[in-house]
């Protein structure tokens, strides 16, 4: 049975996989982005969770599912056990992203990472008149009760890669349908609302 996907970023996820790789996704929710990914590319691998529902939702969608926090790390998994780690909309709630990433990249040969880019015009546009964190269609939550406590932009994001010694492969930034277009390429920290970028050590 064909899956039919809400997220269209997911689709940009699978061009960059190959098929017949192996796939750790980290906070796979409800297993839907490794369940099109084993449909679609014939992948094979885990997928870590930590609330309760979504690991129920992913043994129901056929997905091994490990239950495991990601802010202690990757530590259940030797260096260079998979092909590809994601990590989709989740790195901006980690309590520290940079250790992460190091931790992606010792498990696995490249990392696709994916978050919402605070430096949008947008978000620019609210902080700077309203005086206030911005509330957008990426970022609904207020301060006070998001689950974001990293928040960054495009640019931000490519300096850590940088200091952290990781090559970028790919880079797509695209607006809040996942949609790209030519002022999203030439400009795409200020015009981009999601950020996704694919990524290996130097």
């Amino acid at each position: 049975m064909s899956l039919h996907l809400e997220r269209t970023d997911f689709a940009i996820i699978a061009d960059w996989i190959k098929p017949g790789s192996s796939v750790l996704d980290l906070g796979c929710g409800d297993g839907t982005l490794m369940t099109f990914l084993q449909q679609q590319k014939q992948t094979r691998g885990y997928g870590i969770e930590i609330d309760d529902d979504d690991i129920t939702a992913s043994i129901r969608n056929g997905i091994n599912v490990i239950h495991m926090d990601l802010n202690e790390g990757l530590s259940e998994f030797d260096e260079d056990s998979f092909d590809y780690v994601i990590l989709s909309l989740t790195l901006q709630a980690m309590q520290s992203p940079e250790l992460l990433l190091k931790e992606m990249m010792r498990v696995g040969t490249e990392g696709i990472v994916t978050f919402p880019n605070f430096g949008n015009w947008k978000s620019r546009l609210q902080l700077s008149l309203g005086g206030r964190m911005p509330v957008t269609k990426n970022l609904p939550h207020t301060w006070y009760n998001t689950p974001n406590i990293h928040l960054c932009t495009i640019k931000d994001f490519e300096d850590l890669c940088q200091s952290l010694g990781f090559r970028i492969i790919e880079r797509r930034a695209v607006n809040h349908v996942h949609k790209s277009s030519l002022g999203l390429k030439l400009f795409p920290n200020l015009l981009g609302q999601i950020a996704l970028y694919r990524f290996r050590r130097a």
